[in-house]
């Protein structure tokens, strides 16, 4: 009985996938393997004030192609030009089922590896290969990263007020619209409720006189808002505050400090890269929930503030640090120390990479929040498969590999322009005309 059940299991397995079976049939005539055929990039500006770049894999198998992103708006045609005169002739040819291998390679053979441009020519290969072994295992890329770990993705929404009771008005739409992750911003831009106004303060002759930051107004000017909020609706929203690398060490946590009564998600970008030895010190001064790491250009950058758990949530842009294969490698780290993930997929970002952030939360145990993106009608028509975000959560298509597709056609409809400054990120300064990082 027990010989029959078992060669009866083994006739009731699961046969092959096609992409397996026709692996085995192909190596049984000896027919060459599977490789990359030709690699384009795409590029389009969505009918918008958009530079997406996309990487299009193609292999030797009729029909089967693989897309990745590799979104920089502020040096564009760097990355066009790393992809098309530099990535592509090396990736002609290679196997595409070795990602891993493709990723170390390709990371390696620049020498000076890391670096956002070469981050994003790595992440867009890698996201298109990705999507290509999705497809042919016929399920999407999260199911070969183990699984879904969560029913969906949830995200923060972004509101703003420019005065307290606007404040409150602000979060109280978000959470009628189904959200409970809510970043709230005060005034006008990042640092809003901490400038001077133009030609006001104590300016140096012939000096700078547009708008001034100041982090002592900042510091007192941002807790009271939240404070109010707070008293107003409660501790039912999850806040959200962006500093944006706008403070220096000492006031970096002395506003800490005093955000720690208001309960906070997490309080993003307190310091700048260049400053994150201080992040040990606002860890001993108080436990307000820290976020960092959208602008890093290498992973290792990541590893001390992980591994002593110096902050509480990371933040990185898939296509940023290298597409998913890297992404799931530093989410796994950030579960082994307790930390969790807050992937950056805001503001000028596209959909594929949005999408790539979501196979690599749904599959981790260390997911937290993702940022929300909404996109206007035309791009979901330019973009078939997109992401959809419902009461606060977002949902892919279901679909094999990546689950997103582009209307070629349609998104050549609307090329790309050369920026005016040359896509330069603007920067604010200080009444001294100091510039503040960004």
């Amino acid at each position: 009985m027990q010989r029959r059940a078992f060669f009866q299991s083994i006739l009731a397995a699961p046969a092959l996938s096609a992409a397996a079976a026709q692996d085995v049939s192909d190596r049984q005539k000896g027919l060459p393997p599977l490789t990359i055929k030709d690699v384009q990039v795409i590029t389009t500006s969505a009918g918008g004030n958009y530079r997406w770049v996309f990487l299009k894999i193609l292999t030797s198998e009729p029909g089967l192609y693989g897309i990745g992103s590799a979104n920089d708006h502020y040096q564009t045609a760097a990355v066009i030009s790393a992809l098309e005169k530099s990535l592509k002739p090396w990736l002609i040819g290679k196997d595409p089922d070795r990602i891993e291998d493709l990723w170390q390679s390709a990371n390696f053979r620049t020498y000076w590896r890391g670096g956002p441009i070469n981050n994003k020519a790595l992440a867009a290969m890698d996201e298109a290969l990705w999507d290509i072994k999705g497809k042919r295992a016929g399920m999407p890329v999260y199911e070969m990263l183990g699984g879904r770990a969560h029913d969906a993705v949830a995200c923060y929404d972004h509101v703003s007020g420019r005065s307290k009771e606007s404040a409150v008005e602000a979060v109280s739409r978000s959470m009628e619209s189904g959200y409970r992750h809510i970043r709230l911003q005060y005034g006008e831009g990042y640092g809003g409720g901490g400038f001077i106004p133009p030609n006001q303060g104590n300016r140096a002759e012939g000096g700078y006189q547009g708008r001034a930051f100041d982090e002592d107004l900042y510091v007192e000017s941002i807790p009271p808002v939240f404070e109010y909020v707070r008293s107003k609706i409660g501790f039912e929203p999850k806040l959200i505050h962006d500093v944006h690398s706008h403070l220096s060490a000492s006031n970096a946590i002395l506003f800490a400090k005093k955000m720690e009564p208001i309960h906070m998600y997490f309080v993003e970008d307190l310091l700048s890269p260049e400053r994150l030895a201080w992040y040990r010190e606002v860890r001993k001064a108080c436990a307000t929930p820290q976020a960092v790491g959208e602008v890093f250009s290498n992973t290792a950058e990541y590893y001390p503030l992980i591994a002593e758990r110096l902050v509480d949530f990371i933040r990185t842009r898939v296509t940023a640090i290298g597409g998913i294969t890297q992404a799931k490698k530093i989410a796994t780290l950030c579960e082994a120390f307790g930390v969790k993930t807050a992937f950056q997929e805001g503001g000028e970002n596209d959909p594929v990479n949005q999408l790539a952030a979501h196979h690599v939360d749904i599959s981790s145990s260390a997911f937290g929040i993702q940022e929300e993106n909404h996109f206007p009608p035309q791009v979901h028509e330019m973009f078939p498969g997109i992401a959809e975000i419902r009461k606060g959560y977002m949902y892919g298509s279901g679909r094999p590999g990546l689950g997103i597709d582009i209307n070629e056609a349609m998104a050549a409809k609307f090329p790309i322009t050369e920026p005016r400054n040359g896509g330069a990120y603007g920067t604010d300064r200080k009444v001294d005309g100091t510039v503040v990082t960004p």
